[in-house]
């Protein structure tokens, strides 16, 4: 979509998510006329266009950095490219608002919500083309591979820390957030990558809360088998 969008001479960002948005709908395609799984067709339909573009790019000549394109150049966005983020992150955050529970229910079962009423097929475009939409947002900050984790990470980190939905939008949030603005801070001064100084920070959160996650952290795990283990070995005592 980039490449192409260069040599129409268009944002790049609008061939980004024309081509994105039409992944979406291959995607959608065979997934619900084969007996493949939605993640098979997306690592392989994504890997493919992404393929595609590498061969359009070596064939149309053009200034394009493909370093930018895959690890992103967060201090050399421009004016439009802080428009287009501000709007995408509005249609983004007002379609979670609106459509939350909806999502909620379609996300974690989807034959209850298909049983209720709920158009499903209208829900999964609709997540996916979100989806799409934010990819191309953050292509300019974190790049094609960095944006991955920028996607998954803040919700894991989430996932650890609470059970109730609410609470996870909002800490991946703040966990986003606190990322971009200390990893951007750390890049100024120790002159590294800014879209892998912010993913190597959250990575970093991410593994500490593995290990000091209130519930589900690695070391309540092992303090809860130990306590278990405890009190097995002194019921099998007081039985002797």
């Amino acid at each position: 979509g980039v490449v192409v969008a260069y040599a129409l001479n268009i944002p790049f960002a609008v061939g980004a998510f024309v081509f994105g948005f039409g992944s979406i709908i291959v995607i959608g395609y065979i997934k619900s006329n084969t007996r493949l799984k939605e993640d098979a067709v997306i690592g392989v339909i994504f890997t493919g266009f992404f393929a595609f573009g590498l061969v359009l790019q070596t064939k149309i000549p053009s200034s394009i950095d493909l370093f930018h394109i895959l690890f992103g150049n967060v201090l050399g966005i421009s004016d439009g490219d802080i428009v287009q983020t501000v709007i995408a992150g509005t249609i983004t955050l007002a379609v979670i608002l609106l459509r939350r529970r909806d999502l909620l229910l379609f996300c974690f079962d989807s034959n209850h919500a298909k049983a209720i009423g709920l158009n499903t097929q209208f829900m999964y475009y609709t997540l996916l083309s979100v989806l799409a939409l934010t990819i191309v947002t953050a292509l300019q900050t974190a790049g094609i591979i960095l944006v991955i984790a920028m996607l998954v990470t803040p919700g894991s980190i989430a996932y650890l820390l609470s059970d109730r939905f609410d609470r996870m939008l909002i800490i991946s949030v703040i966990s986003s957030v606190f990322s971009c603005v200390m990893g951007t801070y750390l890049s100024y001064h120790l002159d590294i990558s800014t879209g892998g100084s912010i993913v190597v920070l959250l990575t970093f959160l991410f593994l500490v809360t593995i290990v000091v996650a209130p519930k589900y952290g690695i070391l309540v795990q092992h303090r809860g088998r130990y306590s278990q283990a405890v009190l097995n070995e002194a019921k099998g005592t007081d039985n002797f």
